[in-house]
């Protein structure tokens, strides 16, 4: 008995020794990768340095929703960043009409599945918040963890591909397109979910230039994939402040 606990132990401790030794190793190839560094390096200045002047424009927003591919609702919005660095918006549209349709019973039905949707629209909007756009130290820390790979060939010249895993949740993906020529992003797109990995959200962004001025999202595509649930969001009309 003595000896087959032994064994165990040597066997646990072994294993458990390989897979700190191979998180290490991943680790330090990483850092010993003067290409992919450089190219991470050039990714967190531009996102810091994008996300500073950004806060000098205000800008408008549309956003669609559509379920089970019929359009829902259509919001448009002014939108700022805050103090915070989130988006602060300001609805455009005028008042919903809120008189009463149909009977108490079909009219309380309706207003829980709206709110029902509504809410898991936020919460997927709130996720995607936190990889759109890429924030400095958390590029950092997936290097640091040996987490960014560069990508096969973006497909354009001067562009590249940097493939991240475990960004903000375990098993996620986010792939960023990077021109090197205009020093800024050109796309990301995002496999990730809500609390369950089986609540799959699925993004794809477009970036533009303002003339004259930094990048910016001028489009995100977002699909919660249980519900069927499509988010457009579009901007346009950027104001300097």
């Amino acid at each position: 008995m003595k000896k087959q606990k032994q064994r165990q132990f040597r066997t646990t401790f072994g294993v458990s020794f390989v897979l700190t030794a191979i998180g290490c190793f991943s680790s330090l190839a990483a850092a010993q990768n003067p290409e992919l560094q450089q190219k991470v390096a050039e990714i967190k200045e531009a996102s810091a340095r994008n996300k500073q002047e950004l806060a000098q424009y205000t800008w408008q927003e549309q956003v669609t929703i559509s379920l089970k591919g019929e359009q829902k609702k259509q919001e448009h919005f002014q939108v700022r960043l805050g103090p915070d660095g989130k988006p602060q918006k300001t609805s455009l549209d005028p008042p919903a009409d809120t008189t009463p349709k149909g009977g108490r019973l079909k009219q309380h039905v309706v207003e829980k599945k709206k709110e029902e949707y509504k809410e898991y629209a936020d919460q997927i909007k709130s996720l995607v918040q936190q990889y759109v756009p890429p924030e400095r130290e958390l590029l950092e820390q997936a290097y640091q963890q040996g987490n960014i790979m560069l990508g096969p060939e973006a497909g354009a010249p001067g562009q590249y591909r940097l493939v991240i895993s475990n960004y903000i949740k375990k098993g996620d993906n986010m792939t960023l397109i990077f021109d090197k020529d205009h020093k800024a992003l050109f796309g990301i797109t995002i496999a990730s979910y809500l609390d369950d990995p089986k609540d799959a959200v699925n993004v794809s962004v477009q970036f533009s230039a303002i003339p004259g001025g930094p990048n910016h999202v001028s489009q995100q595509t977002i699909d919660g994939v249980s519900k069927q649930l499509n988010i457009v969001m579009q901007n346009s009309n950027y104001q300097h402040l």
